[in-house]
């Protein structure tokens, strides 16, 4: 997906768009990081004004929820669940599998921008085996071959 480039004043045009909106600030940081890819930093302090809000109420608001980003994701999204039925079903040493394989932990990109690995808390469909986002694509029934091509497909 292509991104704008931050721009405040891009950033303040969306904000207003929003900030009468019930659950504005929920909407304002999805609106800004649909927009820009993730949530700038600057944003910040222009969303509690907006909404006469304290900077504290909105980044606590920011880092509380996972799928809000600081920096931009990589070319490809891969978000393993981490819910605890799917860490039962083998969760934790899939996503073991793939921070060796990529390289990096959960929560960061690989140094060439390629691959971003997140968390994500639970797609429902972890019956029998954990679950996965493969950028807008929901994987069900995660296994080491399936998440092996999944980050072999990434890191074309």
């Amino acid at each position: 997906m292509q991104y704008e480039p931050w721009e405040a004043a891009r950033a303040a045009e969306i904000i207003a768009g929003h900030a009468g909106k019930e659950g504005s600030t929920l909407v304002i940081l999805h609106a800004l990081q649909e927009a820009f890819g993730y949530v700038p930093e600057p944003a910040i302090p222009m969303i509690a004004e907006a909404l006469n809000h304290s900077r504290a109420e909105v980044h606590g608001v920011f880092t509380f929820y996972h799928e809000f980003r600081k920096e931009p994701a990589g070319r490809h999204v891969l978000k393993l669940c981490r819910a605890e039925a799917c860490q039962a079903a083998g969760g934790d040493a899939l996503a073991a599998q793939a921070e060796h394989r990529l390289g990096i932990s959960i929560g960061n990109t690989t140094p060439d921008g390629g691959v971003t690995l997140e968390p994500i808390y639970c797609l429902g469909l972890c019956a029998t085996a954990p679950s996965a986002m493969f950028d807008d694509r929901v994987i069900g029934r995660l296994d080491a071959q399936r998440l092996d091509a999944l980050m072999a497909e990434a890191q074309r």
